[in-house]
Order: structure tokens, then sequence, then C-alpha cells
């Protein structure tokens, strides 16, 4: 289906996002796009990275939470409107490790309340307890040996999730080549899944190398091909990420006010598509460039 059929069906007021992608490579920017553009609203954003997707949707005021292990753009800075966002108080932030983020998807995946966990044992994380929204963990000790703490965190079961990857078939079985992340559990715990691949491939060839595939298509919900979905970020084996693009979203960002809206005016609200938006960022030059760094790379 197309990006706007995905979101309209799938994406609703008051939705706990799960986000796919970390900090430049595979971020599902197309449908994030299009989230903004149909205006959801009062979203909860969770994941391991939550990059410049997670920001960009901040910055429109579309996001009430987050539920992360951080938030940035790895060489091109931190996400700029998230962090004055949580500092002025508009939108809530909990605080998780990358670790403890798989370990509330793979309870969720699994069906379980909570999941333990030992890695954030004596880290800041538990102890700023006044920072927290809620009640986020429970330290207790191991039945088998009482003088282990283990701390238990709650599984967490995003509404629906969004991914960027490489190739799926008409069915729903998807590829993802390169870092997986947070992403199998995240998508296994999901109520839906919205997927945007670089090319849609026969089924035949699933079936030949079932070897490949890395979520079957029970997960699946929706399927939109979108060529060049991750721009700016990366996609391995397709393009590398635009620093251009990149330097040119974070300098509105840090900006923040007027310079930030006439970004999203120009590369979102006056598009009608994400095809429109690139040809905007530079077109078919541009990612020639991008796919030709990619291949020196791979």
């Amino acid at each position: 289906m197309t990006a706007a059929e995905a979101v309209s069906r799938y994406v609703f007021d008051g939705a706990t996002i799960g986000v796919g992608g970390q900090t430049i490579g595979r971020c599902p920017m197309s449908i994030f796009h299009e989230i903004i553009r149909q205006k959801k609203k009062d979203l909860t954003l969770v994941g391991c990275n939550l990059s410049i997707s997670m920001d960009m949707l901040v910055g429109a005021g579309l996001v009430r939470r987050t539920e992360c292990g951080t938030g940035n753009m790895e060489r091109f800075g931190t996400t700029f409107c998230w962090r004055r966002s949580v500092e002025k108080g508009l939108v809530e932030n909990e605080d998780y490790s990358h670790l403890a983020m798989v370990t509330r998807f793979l309870g969720g995946e699994m069906g379980l309340p909570f999941m333990p966990i030992q890695s954030l044992l004596g880290s800041d994380i538990l102890s700023r307890k006044a920072f927290s929204t809620g009640k986020k963990f429970e330290t207790i000790s191991n039945p088998w040996n009482l003088e282990e703490k283990v701390v238990l965190l709650p599984s967490l079961n995003p509404d629906v999730s969004i991914v960027h990857l490489q190739k799926s078939d008409e069915m729903g079985n998807l590829i993802i080549e390169g870092f997986l992340t947070h992403e199998p559990e995240m998508i296994r715990a999901s109520r839906a899944l919205i997927v945007t691949c670089e090319e849609i491939i026969p089924s035949e060839e699933i079936r030949k190398y079932p070897e490949r595939t890395t979520i079957p298509y029970v997960y699946v919900n929706a399927i939109v091909l979108q060529p060049w979905g991750a721009h700016p970020t990366s996609t391995y084996r397709y393009y590398q990420h635009d620093p251009e693009h990149l330097n040119e979203y974070q300098k509105s960002a840090r900006e923040g006010g007027a310079a930030f809206q006439a970004y999203m005016e120009k590369y979102i609200y006056s598009c009608s598509s994400f095809d429109e938006y690139l040809e905007k960022v530079g077109g078919l030059k541009k990612y020639n460039r991008l796919r030709q760094e990619m291949m020196k790379m791979v």
C-alpha cells in the first residue's frame, strides 16, 4: 500500500510507535514524513537510539513521550528539538540503556509482563528515581541466590512499529542486511508493523534462500515500496548517508523557531509525497553519488 494508506490505517493519535533504524542508518524517514503530514499527535516513541525521525516529530509538536537509550545522530550531534523539549518539560522521557530496551521488547514478544536484567545494576539509570515519570523497574533478590540482585523491567508492546529495510517479497517476508540492533525483537513484540523497503523481490527468491529471511510475513501488516526511503540516513548495500542534508537539518534544528519551521515547510509540509521530497534534496545526481560511496564500502 502507499505510505499515506499505511499511516492512516495503523497510526492513530496516542499510539506507541516502535522506531526502527539506528543513528544515521536505515531510519524510516518516508513514513515519519507522512505521520507529520497527517498530524498524528500525542505519540509515544520507543527504541534504542531515537534519531532524526524522532527529532522531526518532536519538533512538529506531535510527541508526548519517549522511552529510549539515547537520542543522537552520531558525529552530526544530538537531536536538538528533542533535547529542548525534554529540558522544557514539553516531552516526557524515560531513560534506559540500549540493552534494557531490547530486553523490554524481548519480554513483549514472549508475552511476559516483565523481564529480568542485571546490566543496569549500579548505574545512574536506576539511581535517578526523581526523574522517572512512573515505576520503571523493580529490584529483587534471585530466589535461588538471595545475595544476588536482579532488576525487573516492564515489557513493551508497541501499537505499531515502523522499519525501513532492503528487501521484501509480496507476502511480507523481510530481508534486513547489515546491523539489526533491536528490530527483530521490537517487530515480534508489536501489534502492527509498517515496512518500507528499497525493493520488492519475487517470493521464489525467498524460497530459494530461506536463511536470508530476517522476519517472516506473519508479523507484517503493510509493505510500502519506497526506494531511498531512509534518506538522509543510509541503507546498507544501497546508499551512504547524506552529510550535506544532515548538516542542513541539524542547523535548522539547532536554531529552532523560524529556521526549523522553514525546513519543515520546504521538505515536508509542501511535499505531497516522499518522492517529491527526494527531488528537492538533489535528485538523481545526488543519489548516484551516495550509491557509489556505499559501493566502495561493501
